[in-house]
C-alpha cells in the first residue's frame, strides 16, 4: 500500500509539471530544449534573447516569447517542413526559467545589468554585468571565443523596449583587440546581445 501511494504520488506530481509546461508563456532569458525525432543533428538547448525570439536552423528568427511551448513546437515544424518530406516530430520544452534578481530592471538603478551571449562563445548565455561596461570588457569576462569565431564580424543586438525596435551594430572585435580606435569600443546597456557567428570559409 505504501508504496502504490509513492507511485500515485509521483504520477500526480508529473501530472502538475506537464499542465505547467503547457500554461507557461515563454519569456526572455529562458533556455529551450529542442528536439527533431527525424533529424538530431538539429537537437539543441537555445536562449531565449529579450526581444523573446530564438534562432534555429532552417527556420530562422521564430517568436518564442509570449507563446507556450506547444505553440513555439508547432511553429518550428512548420518552418522547417519543407527540408523534410512528412511534417517533422519536433518537441519544444522549457529546460529552465529566468529568473530576474530583486534589484534587476530597467531604470531601477540597480548596479548590474543582464547581457546575453550567442554563437562562437566559450561560455554562452545570460551574465550579469556591472552597469558601464564595455563591448571589450564584456568579451574579456565572457570566456572569450571559440576557434570558429568569426572575430571580425561580430554583432551586438540592442532591443528597445520602449519602441519594439532592435538596433544591430557590426563589431570587429580583432581589430578592437589590435588597438584600434577605441571610440568604437560600445558601451553596453542592459539587455544587450553579443552575437558571434561562425567563421566562414577561408575566413
Amino acid at each position: 500500500m505504501k508504496y502504490l501511494l509513492i507511485a500515485l504520488w509521483g504520477l500526480m506530481l508529473a501530472a502538475t509539471s506537464a499542465s505547467a509546461q503547457n500554461d507557461y508563456r515563454i519569456k526572455g532569458g529562458d533556455t529551450l530544449s529542442i528536439e527533431v525525432l527525424e533529424d538530431t543533428s538539429l537537437n539543441r538547448s537555445l536562449l531565449v534573447l529579450p526581444d523573446g525570439t530564438i534562432n534555429f536552423p532552417f527556420a530562422g528568427t521564430v517568436q518564442a516569447g509570449g507563446r507556450t511551448a506547444a505553440q513555439v513546437q508547432q511553429a518550428i515544424a512548420s518552418s522547417i517542413s519543407s527540408n523534410f518530406t512528412t511534417t517533422p516530430t519536433v518537441f519544444v520544452s522549457v529546460a529552465s526559467v529566468f529568473q530576474a534578481p530583486l534589484s534587476a530592471g530597467v531604470g531601477s538603478g540597480a548596479a548590474t545589468m543582464d547581457i546575453y551571449f550567442i554563437g562562437e562563445v566559450n561560455q554562452p548565455g545570460l551574465r550579469p554585468m556591472e552597469r558601464g561596461t564595455t563591448f571589450l570588457q564584456a568579451v574579456a569576462q565572457s570566456g572569450g571565443f571559440t576557434k570558429f569565431a568569426a572575430t571580425k564580424r561580430v554583432q551586438l543586438r540592442r532591443f528597445d523596449r520602449k519602441t519594439g525596435k532592435q538596433s544591430v551594430y557590426s563589431m570587429n572585435f580583432k581589430a578592437l583587440a589590435d588597438g584600434g580606435n577605441l571610440t568604437n569600443d560600445i558601451v553596453l546597456q542592459d539587455g544587450d546581445v553579443i552575437l558571434v557567428p561562425e567563421r566562414r570559409l577561408f575566413e
